[in-house]
């Protein structure tokens, strides 16, 4: 078992650190536990270890008198280097049933084991060496000052060595699963935040911790905002980056950029990322005590992974927002053919995934929805423009043709297999149903009717009424909310009629964003 202790050694241990300070000395010590059922032997052990001093770090000797005694403070530290173990105590093999208890059911590996005895007799040594995983076994009688600090410095020796090994073997199997962890996530912002929760986890950071990105703006100038933050960097999305780090902070990640590689100090580091296509990022980590070439070497390993994850990201980005670009062009030609301006597109698409997340649809398949309604009336290419563009009132007839759009639309879009097309394909056929189930073109009512449905109709209908268009003139807002709290339960699903007017400030702050320009 390997404790969060036993792990930050292999962080600030570096063999060519000067001498810390003494704060520093009592902070962080090596754990030794004396087992013996004789008080001068607690004292005469802490007298000969008092200024004992091994890789910068002194000794917390902590003492157990008996059986009992031992078996709880051992199993209340997991991160003990050496147990100096007298064998005859309550019992003539209390220490030997100790050893058992540490390898067997506690499972401690690392830790020496040093049996110290009075009574050789009772513990033969050779007996003892073959059958219980001791790591040495000393008379007490031989055990004068010297050889006391002897035994003590060549234990504490190789326990470092065991659990460098040990937490190099954690490091590389962190690596390897946060990688795949990784991979799993699409959003950037997603990405980079999970980069600095598994490096953190990988280096037993618990610090502060940034991650930049990097962009061009028109006048050549660069600009760096924040994809992801922990510690005292957590930031107000709203604010920049220069509003939320220390001056020196800001200049070491510009340095960065201009630089174009990472490096590391005393109390941080930076990683650099530059993808094919340019995009550049910037890794900061602050907090940690020097680190040591194994650490730097998991560092460099995990960015290697973490490069090639960020250019993925970055050519599923530029895929995704190409196949939006698309619907959302899918969407404008039908209402450009109607001479409605797409601006009613990127209206009904925001309401939408504004209703979508507040009935409680998840993020992702919010913003689907999002993508998919700019698409409800993509039937209406279907529709011959003298009845689509009539200013006048539509006979029966021309009315029962621009009722075929939601047909026209299914059609269009019901055999793809791709989710955002399919649910595109279910708003396009049902944005006209009505919850009383008065609408058409199949007569749904109520939950018969896709939430993706009743989110588009009320979206939709909203916008329509407070835009001008060719047969009529924009309605007032009032009018439009006294429609809409008549027709709750009528035409619309009366939980979004709810929904709605509770959040009917951020509605309007969208119709306010995306306003249509005066020819």
């Amino acid at each position: 078992m390997v404790s969060n202790q036993q792990e930050d050694f292999l962080i600030f241990a570096e063999d060519d650190q000067v001498e810390p300070p003494v704060s520093s000395l009592e902070k962080e010590k090596w754990k030794i536990i004396i087992v013996d059922d004789e008080q001068e032997v607690h004292n005469v052990t802490r007298l000969v270890l008092s200024d004992f001093e091994f890789d910068g770090r002194r000794l917390d000797l902590i003492s157990a008198h008996s059986e009992k005694e031992a078996l709880q403070v051992i199993s209340d530290h997991s991160d003990i280097a050496i147990i100096l173990l007298d064998v005859v105590m309550e019992q003539d093999d209390s220490g030997l049933r100790i050893v058992k208890y540490i390898r067997e059911q506690l499972k401690y590996q690392a830790v020496r084991i040093i049996l110290r005895t009075g009574q050789p007799g009772q513990a033969p040594e050779k007996t003892v060496i073959m059958n219980y995983d001791i790591n040495d076994y000393k008379e007490k009688t031989e055990l004068t000052s010297q050889k006391l600090f002897t035994t003590v410095m060549s234990a504490l020796r190789s326990y470092r060595d065991i659990m460098i090994i040990e937490n190099n073997k954690i490091g590389l199997e962190k690596i390897i699963n946060s990688s795949a962890d990784l991979f799993e996530l699409k959003s950037m912002r997603k990405f980079a935040s999970g980069v600095l929760t598994q490096l953190t986890s990988i280096m037993n950071l618990n610090r502060n911790a940034l991650h930049c990105n990097s962009f061009a703006v028109s006048k050549g100038q660069e600009e760096i905002y924040i994809l992801a933050a922990t510690g005292d960097f957590s930031p107000d999305e709203s604010k920049k980056i220069e509003e939320v780090v220390p001056e020196h902070v800001l200049r070491r990640i510009e340095s960065t950029f201009r630089d174009k590689k990472g490096s590391f100090f005393d109390d941080h580091f930076t990683c650099y990322f530059r993808s094919k296509a340019g995009s550049e990022n910037v890794i900061y980590f602050e907090g940690s005590n020097p680190l040591n070439e194994w650490n730097r070497y998991l560092i460099e390993v995990y960015s290697s992974n973490v490069s090639v994850a960020f250019e993925n990201i970055y050519l599923n980005e530029e895929v995704e927002n190409t196949q939006k670009e698309i619907i959302f062009t899918l969407g404008e030609i039908a209402e450009t053919r109607s001479k409605e301006t797409g601006n009613h597109v990127k209206r009904v698409a925001e309401y939408s995934k504004l209703l979508a997340l507040k009935y409680g649809i998840p993020e992702e398949e919010a913003e689907i929805v999002r993508l998919a309604s700019s698409m409800h009336d993509v039937g209406k290419v279907a529709v011959p423009d003298a009845i689509l563009n009539k200013p006048g009132k539509l006979t029966p007839e021309e009315f029962d043709t621009i009722k075929m759009h939601t047909n026209h639309g299914y059609a269009m879009l019901n055999h793809s297999n791709r989710h955002i097309i399919k649910t595109a394909a279910i708003i396009a056929h049902q944005h006209h149903e009505k919850y009383n189930g008065q609408g058409y073109p199949n007569g749904l009512a109520g939950e018969d009717i896709h939430i993706y449905g009743r989110i588009a109709a009320l979206a939709d209908v909203f916008d329509a009424l407070g835009s001008e268009r060719v047969y009529k003139k924009a309605w007032p807002l009032e009018e439009i909310l006294d429609y809409f709290r008549q027709e709750s339960g009528q035409h619309f699903d009366p939980q979004l009629v709810t929904l709605f007017f509770d959040n009917l400030p951020s509605i309007l702050n969208i119709r306010d964003q995306f306003t249509d320009l005066k020819s």
